[in-house]
């Protein structure tokens, strides 16, 4: 004998569908059937919904005085409206995961929603008139009479089902782009900062011979005055400076003190070679520059580049002025010399000044050199800033 289940209200309770597919949707980003974790979620999210329709179906009978079983209404409730629910959410949710094409269209939209009313809809009226003992028809009039009674069943719990998975699965695809997009922007970004750092190592691999170069010719003209004990001196001294230029080529920033350590350094190996003639003033040495952030081997090549520009040019001292300065939120370093007649037209464009330029820039955007004459010095600004 074929089993029947009856409901004991004339039409269908409402299901809340829609809320109950996005929860269900939330839950995993993979289409159902995929593992069992999702298959299980699934049930079990309908069978609680079929547990809340049970209890009002079963307390409305209560109210009018009608006897009911709630474990029947129950299974009542999950086998003729969860379970076809459970096929359109799981079967329509792995559709759109495997060919999100179909609903990039309207046209397509349109389309399923057309076999939703055409094919699913009659489909679950067949089954829940099985369900009920509906299909024993003996004539055209209990056809008629069957479609009047099916057609107010499962229209909003079906379609609400649809129109809440569909709006999930847009929001995935914007979600899944959108992800996309910050994706490339990082590999973007990431590329760039690479490449960053590779002009940043190739400009420290030019600044470091170029360093170099100039402290053996500053060997070389100690040994060529014949003064052996001046020339081993400045051996001493240049060991002390590669130490320092090998360390710094292994990091990316210093501080301006450890900097100006170094030009100390490297100021006591060139007054070997030049004797009283170098004068270095530095003003405004203090606290703050242990605190100051700057690229390694920064000030160097400005003292090396006032030298070149003034010793080299005239027989008597030299007048460079090294000085810092705080101004808002930024630390000054000036480097000036006088301009010399013999000095080269545009010494601003060196390669120690414009690899510190460029290093500069690459370190941070608000760091800043300018070179430029005035007022018959030529003044080298750096400003960096001042990072809490």
């Amino acid at each position: 004998m074929k089993r029947r289940f009856r409901v004991t209200t004339a039409a269908g309770p409402a299901l809340p569908a829609p809320w109950a597919a996005a929860i269900l949707l939330r839950m995993t980003d993979r289409p159902y059937f995929k593992n069992a974790k999702a298959l299980a979620i699934t049930v079990l999210l309908w069978t609680a919904i079929s547990a809340l329709g049970a209890l009002q179906t079963y307390s409305d009978n209560l109210r009018v005085g009608r006897s009911s079983h709630y474990p029947t209404l129950l299974v009542t409730w999950f086998i003729e409206y969860a379970l076809p629910l459970i096929a359109l959410s799981a079967g329509l949710s792995a559709a759109l995961a495997r060919w999100p094409a179909l609903i990039r269209r309207p046209r397509n939209v349109v389309a399923l929603f057309l076999g939703l009313v055409l094919v699913f809809q009659p489909a679950q009226w067949t089954y829940m008139a099985w369900l009920r003992g509906y299909l024993h028809i003996a004539s055209l009039d209990d056809a008629r009479q069957l479609l009047l009674k099916m057609l107010l069943v499962g229209w909003f719990s079906t379609t609400g089902t649809f129109a809440a998975i569909l709006a999930i699965a847009y929001f995935r695809q914007a979600r899944e782009r959108e992800l996309a997009w910050q994706r490339s922007q990082t590999d973007m970004l990431n590329l760039r900062l690479a490449l960053e750092e590779q002009r940043m190592l190739a400009l420290c691999a030019q600044l470091e011979p170029h360093f170099l170069f100039n402290a053996l010719n500053a060997i070389s003209a100690l040994v060529r005055g014949g003064d052996k004990p001046l020339a081993l001196g400045g051996i001493g001294r240049l060991s002390d400076l590669l130490r320092y230029a090998l360390a710094a080529s292994g990091r990316n920033t210093a501080t301006v003190a450890d900097e100006l350590r170094f030009v100390h350094d490297y100021l006591a190996l060139q007054r070997l070679r030049y004797g009283d003639r170098l004068r270095v003033h530095i003003d405004g040495d203090g606290d703050l520059l242990h605190d100051v952030a700057c690229p390694p081997l920064l000030l160097q090549p400005l003292i090396e580049n006032a030298l070149r520009h003034d010793l080299d040019c005239h027989e008597g001292p030299s007048d460079i002025r090294l000085s810092f300065a705080r101004d808002g939120d930024t630390l000054s370093v000036r480097v000036t010399n006088p301009i010399s007649a013999q000095a080269s037209p545009n010494p601003g464009t060196g390669l120690g000044l414009a690899n510190t330029r460029d290093r500069l820039r690459l370190m941070h955007e608000g760091a800043s050199l300018r070179a430029a004459a005035h007022d018959g010095r030529f003044v080298a600004e750096v400003r960096l800033p001042l990072v809490d």
